[in-house]
């Protein structure tokens, strides 16, 4: 078997499989990549096979969506609206997962009619305008950004754009906007006064181009403008008339001064920093970050729902820490039934915490969401000799019992970690007895598959999500709506984008949901013949096993004509670095970059062991040839 080496002080040696050779070629157009070359024949496996089905399958199922939707503006086709029921965010959710596609390797039409679908989006709204609420008036957006609203809803309209960076960070109009955005939480728009750095904090829930709202919200704020809705619409929240969405924003008065989902802003700094590397926006995410991490601290290690105009844990809620809308005692009236629902969005906090491990691999940005964790979960009590626990606090202490324990974000939290520790979850008693509540490699099936439990799980995942988009495009051909009876949101549940398990299995990542948060992922491709993000046309990759600082992979060549070079990037933004590989049963060599080019023969693949050094470098967007 031969072996060749041309390139730094690499070497890797034949695997002892038959016709296995690994070769080192010169760096190529990559600049300092690192080029290997895998000749083991493997016939397809039947993972590689699904994985290039779905992607094909979801392009296809997305031009239909676009088609239908969305005219030649890329404005979606429905009645435009302002609020928490449906409003601009919701229209641009029916695009979700349309980059992310792009960027694992689906067609570059995915990426055209994402764009169009967002330039339209802008444009719509900023046109549309509303008569009852003061703040859009004048449009609905304005500098191509929310006028005003509170960050459930703003980071669900920035998901799609929020992941525009992963496959086309080049494009001029992107990159403006990301650090106009950005900017608006930085003090550097005089129009746009969000944050008050003197006490580290964004100054009311209600925020975007036009600033803070300082002001207790009306339930028109947050409902829009009268509306017809019987005989026409079907919203959401299950409404029958408009005077019912005013009642159901009755209570969403106390918006005033500053609160934990607020913290999905940082993912703007965050995009900004990756895109320029300029300090400012990492120092501005990280001391907004920090200013959250005290004040767990100092109330008891749980993150306060309401911080005063003065800094102060409670200080516009009549010094309630758990005081204000969405906090940890909002609890209202459903009007359709009179029920209570119990809306705590404090878990949204979570991304910012994320966001800046991203940034620095520092532990201490996750410690305190373990400490809130068992801080809670430490309140559990019997009820008829079962186990429950609290998911909200008020006047009366700590209330809204259930048999599932507090984690929200556990999945995430060890993804970051990789710490046994933030593997098994448990609680205690009265007595200080302690009780498992969770293991996540037992109750997450892709953990159990990575730590070798469930070998048929890639394949199940795979069947699942071309199942999951039959049933997307089955209802969408069935949807008999018209435009004038079409609210924004209609369209969403029909999206037939289905990337699930190709973020787990091809990436080892998990899935950045829909708050507007980037990509957490071990691993990234690029196609360095085509110049773009995503696995080439025939390439497909398997994780196999994550830990701390490893990562097995298979990558085969579906091809059985066509020789195909694939890039490997050691995190999703780069953030990571390999430090060596096996390929089978060979060597280990060294490599020590933050990517490297492999050549798969026509029909080939092999197993790959990376060594590799987590939260090694700032994270960027910038693409292998152009760092």
């Amino acid at each position: 078997m031969a072996l060749q080496r041309s390139c730094r002080n690499c070497t890797i040696a034949g695997c002892g499989m038959l016709l296995m050779a690994m070769a080192i070629a010169a760096p190529t157009a990559t600049g300092q990549t690192t080029e290997w070359s895998i000749a083991t024949p493997m016939s397809p496996p039947a993972w590689a096979l699904l994985e290039g089905e779905l992607l094909r399958a979801n392009h296809a199922a997305c031009r239909e969506f676009f088609q239908k939707y969305f005219d030649d503006r890329g404005f979606l086709l429905c009645v435009e609206r302002w609020g928490g029921d449906d409003g601009p965010d919701d229209a641009m959710e029916c695009c979700n997962d349309w980059p992310l596609l792009h960027a694992l390797g689906g067609a570059d039409e995915l990426l055209a009619m994402y764009k169009r679908a967002w330039e339209g989006h802008l444009r719509q709204y900023t046109l549309a305008k509303t008569s009852d609420v003061p703040m859009a008036r004048d449009g609905m957006y304005y500098k191509e950004f929310p006028v005003s609203f509170d960050w459930l809803h703003n980071g669900e309209g920035l998901t799609v754009f929020n992941l525009q960076g992963l496959g086309d960070p080049n494009d001029p109009r992107f990159q403006q906007r990301v650090l106009r955005y950005a900017g608006f939480y930085m003090n550097e728009d005089p129009g746009a006064a969000n944050y008050d750095q003197r006490h580290r904090l964004i100054r009311s829930m209600f925020n975007g181009s036009r600033g803070p709202l300082l002001r207790k919200a009306t339930a028109v704020d947050w409902a829009g403008d009268p509306i017809e809705v019987e005989n026409r619409f079907h919203l959401g929240h299950g409404e029958k008339n408009y005077q019912q969405m005013l009642d159901h924003f009755r209570d969403y008065n106390d918006i005033v001064g500053d609160h934990p989902q607020n913290l999905l802003a940082t993912t703007l700094a965050l995009n900004a920093f990756m895109l320029t590397g300029q300090p400012k926006y990492r120092d501005w995410l990280l001391e907004y970050v920090d200013a959250w991490v005290e004040r767990m601290a100092a109330n008891n290690d749980i993150i306060p729902s309401n911080i005063g105009l003065d800094g102060t844990i409670g200080g516009a809620a009549g010094g309630k820490w758990y005081g204000g809308v969405y906090g940890w005692g909002f609890s209202v009236i459903v009007p359709q039934d009179g029920s209570t629902a119990h809306r705590n969005t404090t878990n949204k906090a979570f991304a910012g915490f994320m966001n800046a491990y991203l940034l620095t691999g520092n532990d201490r940005y996750l410690e305190p969401w373990r400490k809130q964790l068992a801080r809670i979960n430490a309140q559990s009590r019997l009820e008829n000799g079962k186990r429950v626990y609290p998911k909200m606090y008020g006047d009366q202490g700590w209330y809204n019992y259930t048999p599932e324990p507090y984690l929200p974000h556990v999945l995430e939290l060890y993804y970051l970690s990789c710490r046994d520790q933030d593997l098994q979850w448990q609680a205690r008693d009265g007595s200080g007895t302690s009780t498992t509540v969770m293991r996540l490699d037992t109750d997450q099936p892709w953990l159990a598959y990575l730590r070798g439990n469930d070998p048929g799980y890639p394949e199940r995942a795979l069947r699942a999500d071309l199942e999951r988009l039959r049933l997307q495009v089955a209802g969408m051909r069935a949807d008999a709506s018209t435009p004038d009876t079409r609210l924004a949101d209609d369209p969403m549940r029909f999206n037939p984008a289905s990337v699930g398990s190709l973020v787990t299995l091809m990436l080892g990542g998990v899935h950045p949901g829909n708050q507007g948060n980037v990509l957490q992922a071990r691993l990234r491709y690029f196609d360095p013949t085509r110049r773009r993000a995503g696995l080439p046309e025939g390439v497909a990759a398997l994780v196999q096993r994550l830990s701390a600082d490893h990562a097995d992979v298979i990558l085969v060549n579906t091809d059985q004509t066509e020789t195909r070079k694939v890039t490997l990037q050691a995190g999703g933004y780069a953030e990571h670095e390999f430090e060596s590989v096996e390929v089978e049963s060979g060597p280990k060599r060294a490599v020590r970059a933050r990517d490297f080019t492999v050549q798969l023969e026509p029909g080939c693949g092999a197993s790959v062991r990376l060594q590799m050094s987590r939260y090694r470098h700032p994270p960027t967007m910038k693409f292998p040839w152009d760092r």
